[in-house]
């Protein structure tokens, strides 16, 4: 685990810099035990507060996160790819980049998708460093050397080249869209992939092939209004009609919350 690691670097960045630092890690679990490092190092400095920022924190936790540090006060964020693109945190005039990131890829073994820590591109690490001073000057930390650099990839590679498409292709049935080049993509759902989600759509119950078109059955219209995976949708469907609705329920629960202790 590098999280003494990122840690140090924000204590450098904080003696470095005057603003606040944005820290960009890979996960929750990583997020937490920064945290924990830089509170135990940080303690009896009341003016620099430590705020996480990742998806499924809080609302108003994110707020604070979000929002300027009072005066007088710094803030260092650790957030999750969360704060590459979709905010600006005003105040910011360091980031310390480990330089990681969780992605969705589909598991074939389990027949689940699964987040996968993998390094960043050398887009996602330009777009980071350009969190750092967006409105003056600003630093940027990298916890990898100029060789690792030149080995990033390129891009990041399209979710939709990489995750399972079977929830997709539940969804085009469910609008009733019988061939995905109907629709405008940023990237087209590859064919083969896109075949095996309606193939295990079909072994389910949930769809079926009428002529060359494959339409949503009954069964599969019930598994799309459910807001999960169409297996656990499948199973909690069948665990109601054999008398096992509970004992589905908390299959559902544990195979797809992140956390099921917190």
């Amino acid at each position: 685990r590098g999280e003494p690691r990122v840690a140090q670097a924000v204590l450098q960045a904080l003696a470095e810099t005057a603003g606040s630092v944005l820290v960009f890690l890979s996960g929750v679990g990583e997020i937490r035990r920064v945290q924990a490092l830089l509170e135990d190092a940080l303690a009896g400095q009341p003016a620099i507060r430590v705020t996480p920022l990742y998806g499924d924190l809080d609302l108003n936790a994110q707020r604070q996160a979000i929002q300027p540090a009072p005066a007088g006060q710094r803030k260092v964020v650790l957030a999750t790819s969360i704060a590459e693109t979709s905010l600006t945190i005003e105040g910011i005039e360091s980031v310390v980049d480990a330089g990681l990131a969780r992605a969705a890829v589909f598991d074939p073994v389990s027949g689940m998708t699964r987040l996968h820590t993998q390094r960043v591109s050398r887009a996602a690490a330009e777009q980071r460093a350009g969190r750092a001073g967006r409105l003056g000057p600003g630093q940027c930390y990298r916890l990898w050397s100029e060789q690792q650099q030149a080995q990033l990839a390129a891009q990041t590679p399209p979710e939709m080249l990489q995750a399972d498409l079977a929830p997709l292709a539940l969804l085009l049935a469910q609008w009733g869209v019988a061939d995905a080049a109907e629709l405008s993509w940023l990237d087209p759902p590859p064919a083969a992939p896109l075949q095996q989600g309606r193939e295990l759509l079909e072994r389910l119950g949930a769809l079926q092939l009428s002529g060359n078109v494959w339409r949503i059955t009954p069964h599969g219209q019930a598994m799309a209004e459910l807001p999960m995976h169409p297996r656990l949708a499948h199973m909690l469907l069948r665990g109601q009609a054999l008398g096992y609705a509970r004992l589905a329920l908390q299959l559902a629960a544990l195979l797809s919350e992140r956390d099921v202790l917190r």
